[in-house]
């Protein structure tokens, strides 16, 4: 599923194997070996490939049939944060270990909620009700 997703995406985009090769900084036969086959790329190079064509790792390697979230998901995760933001600013008392959270701390805090709001959207997309699955045993 990698060699065929990865040669997909790059046609997709109009980008030539020298032009993704260059961008990534391995050699054209290393990433023509990724496209066909003969090749793995490594966990950090297969992440360089999900940022370059901006999908996740999951779709690489066919483990989720959604290249990345769509933009009502994107737009969803942006109401949830802002308003779990406007939650923990606003509240009275909000520490750590009895410290009162600095906004630092709190940016910190959403970034990581972010985080696993993100990937829970992504994990949840690859699950398909039994109903809804074509092979509706």
């Amino acid at each position: 599923m990698l060699p065929k997703r990865l040669k997909e995406l790059r046609e997709k985009s109009g980008y030539l194997q020298k032009f993704v090769a260059d961008k990534l900084g391995v050699k054209s036969n290393t990433l023509s070996g990724y496209e066909n086959g003969t090749r793995s790329p490594d966990p950090d190079m297969l992440i360089s490939l999900a940022k370059l064509y901006d999908v996740t790792t999951d779709y690489l390697l066919g483990k989720s049939d959604s290249p990345a979230l769509t933009e009502k998901d994107e737009q969803d995760i942006a109401k949830r944060m802002e308003k779990l933001k406007k939650d923990l600013t606003s509240a009275e008392g909000l520490s750590f270990h009895g410290e009162p959270l600095s906004e630092e701390a709190i940016e910190s805090l959403l970034e990581a909620i972010e985080y696993a709001e993100r990937q829970t959207t992504r994990i949840n997309k690859k699950y398909i009700p039994k109903k809804y699955r074509k092979d509706n045993k």
